[in-house]
């Protein structure tokens, strides 16, 4: 077979690795430990509006088929997700935060820089939540832009959001709901807002998040979980 025609025919690693980049802003790294799929949770999460395109965003239509072909693939071990969000769209946010709890693969979170507003569901999701001791998680109620009805309605809408997201975050942390409740409800913190700033070590402390930790720290704890997988008896049935 000709050159230009093997070339062809099998893409280079390193060329789909650097398309994987650019494009969706997530990598596979193999290796004979495991093979970790890395995706990045960055900017504002998008929702079902487009933000102007000066926004960093993260595309939830992007990241869901994604989560499910992971979960799928025979070829991915692990899930890295490094966090780096303001926040963004509550729907859409709490739909991939549903996406990566549900995944039975081990699933790692790394809140890098900050992991504010909806980012703090996508945060808890994963299996093993870490923290940079410098990263930042702002917690607060829920907020809408745009016109909003005044009657009694809408503000019943929100509470059940609010609600929503105070199930997802205490069953999937050590947090109380007391406690998450009154970081969500503080005032006097915030110099525009009612909600709480807290950072790497009293994210730890309150239970929200599971360990401080750094990149290694992560990996290890993937490559850890991956060989005891490898070490258990087939299921009975199995080939």
């Amino acid at each position: 077979m000709p050159e230009n025609e093997s070339t062809a025919a099998k893409k280079p690693e390193d060329i789909y690795q650097k398309e994987q980049i650019q494009d969706m802003g997530s990598a596979t790294v193999r290796s004979d430990r495991g093979n970790i799929h890395c995706l990045t949770i960055v900017g504002q999460i998008e929702g079902h509006q487009l933000l102007p395109s000066d926004n960093k965003t993260t595309k939830y239509e992007h990241v869901m088929p994604q989560l499910a072909a992971i979960e799928e693939s025979p070829d991915i071990d692990g899930l890295l997700i490094l966090l780096n969000t303001q926040g963004g769209d509550v729907e859409a946010g709490l739909a991939i935060a549903e996406l990566i709890a549900g995944m039975s693969k081990p699933t790692v979170s790394l809140v890098l820089g900050g992991g504010h507003s909806i980012g703090v569901p996508l945060a808890v999701a994963a299996k093993m939540s870490m923290i940079a001791p410098s990263a930042a998680m702002t917690i607060h109620p829920v907020r809408l832009t745009g016109v909003v009805i005044g009657v009694p309605q809408t503000y019943n809408y929100f509470g059940k959001i609010q609600e929503r997201i105070v199930r997802f975050v205490t069953d999937n942390s050590r947090i109380s709901r007391e406690r998450f409740t009154e970081l969500m409800m503080r005032t006097g913190e915030l110099a525009a807002d009612v909600g709480t700033v807290i950072y790497g070590e009293e994210a730890v402390e309150s239970g929200l998040i599971d360990r401080l930790g750094g990149l290694s720290d992560a990996l290890e704890y993937l490559h850890g979980e991956i060989a005891l997988r490898r070490k258990k008896p087939p299921m009975t049935g199995d080939k």
